[in-house]
């Protein structure tokens, strides 16, 4: 370090200090040995100006091992001084902006942030006038109709609607006529100040389809075609085809006919298998050949002016009857995982009917996409639901399918699995692009840069990906750099205990830094190592893999618990249960039941659902039935969930709708008698009374009329004020709970009646 850098640190330091702080200088000594250290100024000029000062002193080595020492002290307080003059700088600053935001939020005139805008509409339809304001405190808010203030109360029952929610104010007018064409404004004040917005709503009257234009516009907004009929449940076998249909109550328009339909979440197209139409009303999903993957919940959309309508219904495809009896059915769900050049690993979800005794375990077959060729991949029905496929062409394409096997018998075999090519994932790392002159690329290859590598290096971090009873996969990283030339490996074993490492893959070289071992002994622990190998030779082992045992078994999932049954219709229960806990994830859930009295359990549904509650269709009427869930995973399926409790197909008690058609009945100075009508449905049970409300058109909120429920529908008010005008609402009660409250009445004035009561006549004859 420079003198003068030396002098310039010190100088910052001095300049930091303060009074309350130490200042801080290097002794004569420390700059004289700063002078002498420099090649600027010699060390005699050094000396001699100590002599003028009458300090003539001789330097040491120790000298300057101080200096340093003190110059390393002194930046180090210089750094922390700085980092606090920052700090105390940004605290200061974020005090300085809270400030300035409370300020701010203390007071302020009301702002429109969004102001409103033009509306115009048909006749018989709605408008919402909506903005959003900025202003503090709150402001009040009044809406008018051509200068005139608007009041809700005054206005027919449900025309005007006003709401104020954290700043946005909306206007909802329902049911527009030609004398709601008018200017609306809002008015917005606080004690700082007032803002006003204003809008023109014009209401067009539709005149007949000779009227041009407009008259398409208006049909297309207001005659929008509706389902006619809701989805009904649809069951299918397998190997059969199937055809689901949605009707609607008139023609779609043409923005209306881009209809979509969805699969458990999943948009469907039209392919080889599933065709998608529109016709005369009707749209339809067919499928030639169904499959139990075929089998969920699908869902219609139809596009609309605010988004689409949708119906959902389930589609259940029940098992092809077996070839021999008691064989189980098919497996389904069959993917493919982890491609690589010579293998992958398939998975599968096993059949909800084991043909009434338990799934031995399962045999898979491929054949090259486009014959029917089918090789069997393994010799022994393996137990579980994955299985590592090994021995496979590079670039080659291949199929898969898989059937289940019990005591009785083989099943049909599952879905053929879409077609999957084998290829090296680790080409595109291998690949860097280099883009040059517009658009053109330059391609180089890791491969051309490693030619000097001969004999491989071994592969690194040799691991246990997956331990299943039947197998124990392998994987490994790739030596790095990996030279020029195409790599194959083998791989090595060793009984934890013993010193002997054997080649287990002597006649067939791996190609993929993955591999299966299928017949270790169970319960024993292995240690794993791999070589590598090219046309120079063989490298050295690689390090070995952490002990790992063989033959663990891979165990079931609980069965959920808590499983209830709920009515539903005349033909249908509800089920609910409890998920698994502990994190325990099942692939879904199967439903089986049976009718009281009988012990042959029936399949519900043949695809697994992944939620928790499910509504069981086609049931017998008065029928009694019981129900019970298994969960499924890799390893197959739970025990049963405990039975729920018998229950009667019946349907299900529901809330009642809303009761109608009130009218006054009497009126006196302070009371009035009202009567009304009783819900058009009354939920499967009879109606055990009523709750009314009144609303005094002078005041804003509702009030209860009575707490205990009116058995009887008429129902004298009293304590009302004389002259004040007052509506009425009413909700039903049953068993299932209170139901939905009505539309308010007409208003009624509390004034009493004078005229006279009917009754007989009185003449007198002589």
């Amino acid at each position: 370090m420079k003198l003068w850098n030396l002098v310039w640190i010190l100088l910052c330091v001095s300049a930091f200090g303060s009074e309350e702080e130490e200042t801080f200088s290097l002794s004569d000594l420390s700059i004289a040995s700063a002078l002498a250290l420099t090649s600027e100024i010699p060390q005699e000029a050094a000396i001699l100006e100590l002599e003028q000062r009458g300090q003539k002193r001789i330097l040491f080595g120790n000298d300057m091992e101080k200096l340093e020492e003190e110059v390393i002290r002194l930046c180090r307080l210089l750094r922390v001084r700085a980092d606090r003059r920052a700090l105390r700088r940004k605290a200061v600053e974020k005090a300085r902006a809270e400030k300035e935001y409370i300020e701010l939020r203390s007071g302020r005139p009301p702002m429109f942030w969004i102001p409103l805008r033009v509306h115009a509409v048909w006749e018989k339809m709605e408008v919402k006038l909506a903005c959003t304001v900025l202003a503090s405190p709150p402001p009040q808010v009044t809406w008018y109709k051509n200068g005139v203030r608007i009041d809700p109360r005054l206005a027919p029952a449900g025309k005007y609607k006003i709401k104020n929610k954290f700043g946005m104010l909306t206007l909802h007018i329902s049911r527009c006529s030609m004398e709601d064409s008018a200017e609306y404004s809002v008015e917005v004040k606080n004690q700082y100040g007032e803002a006003y917005s204003f809008a023109t709503v014009l209401v067009r009257k539709y005149y007949g389809m000779e009227s041009g234009f407009d008259s398409e516009i208006y049909r297309s907004e207001s005659i929008i075609a509706d389902f006619a009929f809701p989805l009904k449940p649809l069951f299918s076998r397998e190997k059969e085809p199937f055809t689901l249909s949605c009707y609607f109550s008139s023609d779609l328009l043409e923005h209306q006919r881009d209809i979509t339909w969805f699969r458990d979440g999943e948009l469907l197209q039209n392919s080889e298998c599933r065709e998608l139409k529109y016709q005369d009303r009707e749209a339809s999903l067919t499928v030639s050949c169904a499959y139990k993957e075929d089998e969920g919940f699908y869902t219609i959309h139809v596009p609309s002016l605010d988004g689409y309508k949708e119906q959902t219904t389930y589609v259940f495809v029940k098992d092809a009857a077996a070839e021999t009896a008691g064989a189980p059915g098919s497996p389904l769900n069959l993917k493919c995982h982890d491609v690589n050049k010579d293998c992958l690993i398939l998975s599968w979800v096993a059949p909800s009917d084991n043909g009434g005794s338990p799934i031995l375990g399962y045999y898979i077959e491929r054949c090259v996409a486009g014959s029917e060729d089918w090789v069997p991949c393994n010799d022994k029905p393996v137990k579980t639901c994955r299985y590592p496929v090994l021995g496979l062409a590079e670039g080659q394409t291949y199929q898969f399918r898989v059937k289940a096997v019990n005591k009785e018998g083989i099943s049909h075999p599952s879905k053929t699995s879409d077609p999957v090519t084998t290829y090296d994932p680790s080409k595109d790392k291998r690949v860097t692009v280099i883009p040059y002159d517009e658009g053109r690329t330059i391609e180089i290859f890791k491969d051309d840069l490693e030619g000097h590598i001969k004999i491989p290096l071994p592969p690194t971090n040799v691991h246990a990906s997956e331990v299943r009873e039947d197998y124990v996969a392998l994987a490994w990283d790739e030596p790095d750099p990996r030279g020029r030339e195409p790599l194959n490996y083998y791989v090595e074993k060793l009984i934890v205990g013993s010193n002997s490492w054997q080649m287990v893959n002597l006649d067939m070289p791996v190609n993929s830094p993955r591999f299966a071992l299928f017949d270790l002994v169970k319960g024993k622990s292995y240690c794993f190592r791999v070589r590598s190998a090219n046309k120079y030779g063989i490298s050295e082992p690689s390090l070995p893999s952490e002990p790992v045992t063989a033959g663990v078994k891979l165990a079931t999932l609980p069965p959920p618990s808590q499983v209830l049954a709920f009515r539903d219709t005349k033909t249908s229960v509800v089920l609910q249960w409890d998920k698994l806990k502990d994190g325990l994830e099942p692939l879904g859930y199967y439903i089986y039941c049976r009718e009281t009295g009988t012990e042959e359990w029936q399949t519900v549904n043949n695809k697994p659902v992944t939620c928790n509650e499910f509504t069981v269709p086609g049931l017998q009427p008065g029928k009694e039935y019981v129900f019970c869930v298994k969960s499924v995973n890799e390893a197959g399926l739970s025990e049963s969930s405990p039975e729920t409790d018998p229950i009667v197909v019946r349907p299900a008690i529901a809330c009642p709708s809303a009761p109608h058609g009130f009218v006054l009945l009497n009126c006196g100075k302070a009371d009035m008698t009202i009567g009304w009508k009783p819900p058009k449905r009354k939920g499967g049970t009879k109606i055990l009374g009523y709750f009314l409300d009144q609303h005094d058109t002078s005041e804003l909120d509702w009030h209860e009329v009575n707490i205990q429920p009116i058995p009887q529908r008429v129902y004298t008010v009293s304590n009302l004020e004389e002259g004040h005008v007052y509506e009425f609402c009413a909700r039903a009660m049953n068993m299932a709970g209170v139901g939905e409250v009505s539309e308010p009445s007409d208003l009624f004035k509390c004034e009493e009646w004078t005229m006279p009561e009917p009754g007989i006549s009185h003449v007198k004859t002589t």
